[in-house]
């Protein structure tokens, strides 16, 4: 994988994604709590937010926030995640949210046998209406210089425009040799109103010719780019490596652009006992599993995927073989899904320990 220099890019990595307000009700339900903390989030901008607070890489997200108070909480937010601002589009608000709002993002936590419940409130977001021309793809990629691009599936099924917009930057980041790597991230609730499963394959195999490094979960496959993985029943209790293993190779067949594919392997069998692991492949290193970690005490299922995205890119710009890479990711994903909050709050120092086979045990 030829990744351009540092020297030659203004970034390392630039996102596209909605960014919301988050809403997290700690231990208590969103039905029933008086209180709230807030956070900001994304599945694309927890990508970069990840890679620039743990892994010390300079990021951008390319998003748009309707300009009101909400907006502006977000954008703070936002700052604290370190991210670089210059591509938020901001668009006029009418002071009702009848034209354009800022996308809010509810998650309470599970418990035992009750899984963790997201509801998501998103409609005519300024981050959906954005259109292909609208960004200056050739200002980001061509004039400033990113080394890595990413984006995601749940980004191309916000709107009927989103989708044109991801394959503008597609197109644009691969004029200009920038790695383009993509979260598959299938959620049913979005793609529902859009046709469902069969709207997502169309979509998002438009979008594959142009990935470099291709990511997604035991369902996201399935349900975005039509590859079965057997035996694998729909509660996840099990997950046979050499099932996922075929899949990648049916992907990489019909995919021969895909220089790298990576799928986390979750076992759930309590909302706070599961079981964690990766796997990824390339044609130089073949497959490469994680350290697989079992009955992992989970405290916040939000952002385990991003992490994981995050810490894979992270190895693959920065060590030598993909094992190393898939480590990182595997690694830091665990330790999302093991703090709090709504992306990774993870130090290097911390990824690196875990990778090298430390634990919990208290540093002095």
């Amino acid at each position: 994988m030829e990744i351009k220099s540092s020297k030659e890019c203004e970034y390392d990595l630039v996102s596209l994604g909605e960014v919301m307000l988050r809403l997290d009700p700690g231990d208590e339900r969103v039905r029933t709590t008086r209180n709230f903390r807030a956070w900001e989030g994304g599945g694309e901008y927890n990508v970069a937010r990840g890679l620039k607070r743990c892994f010390k890489k300079k990021t951008a997200i390319v998003t748009a926030l309707a300009d009101n108070e909400v907006g502006l909480l977000i954008e703070d937010l936002m700052y604290q995640g370190g991210v670089d601002l210059d591509f938020v589009h901001w668009m006029p608000y009418d002071g009702l949210g009848r034209a354009v709002r800022n996308g809010l993002n509810f998650t309470e936590k599970g418990f035992g046998v009750r899984g963790a419940v997201g509801c998501s409130d998103r409609g005519h977001t300024a981050a959906s209406q954005l259109k292909p021309g609208m960004i200056d793809w050739e200002e980001i990629f061509g004039k400033r210089g990113s080394r890595w691009f990413h984006t995601g599936g749940i980004y191309a099924a916000l709107s009927e425009s989103t989708p044109e917009v991801v394959l503008e930057a597609v197109k644009a980041a691969k004029k200009y040799g920038t790695i383009v790597s993509y979260d598959l991230n299938y959620r049913p609730s979005l793609w529902k109103s859009l046709g469902g499963p069969k709207a997502a394959q169309e979509v998002n195999k438009s979008i594959a010719p142009y990935v470099d490094v291709m990511i997604g979960n035991e369902e996201d496959f399935t349900a975005c780019l039509g590859f079965e993985v057997e035996g694998v029943d729909e509660n996840l209790s099990s997950l046979p490596i050499e099932n996922f293993k075929s899949m990648i190779n049916k992907a990489s067949s019909a995919f021969p652009n895909f220089q790298a594919i990576a799928t986390t392997l979750r076992g759930v069998k309590t909302a706070g006992i599961n079981d964690w692991g990766a796997i990824a492949w390339n044609e130089k290193d073949g497959f490469c599993v994680a350290t697989h970690r079992e009955n992992l005490e989970i405290y916040d299922r939000v952002g385990g995927g991003d992490s994981f995205a995050s810490g894979l890119i992270y190895g693959l710009m920065e060590k030598e073989t993909l094992q190393e890479a898939v480590e990182y990711g595997a690694a830091h994903g665990a330790l999302a899904m093991t703090t709090p909050g709504d992306t990774s709050m993870a130090s290097l120092s911390e990824v690196e320990k875990i990778v090298g086979g430390g634990g919990a045990r208290v540093d002095r």
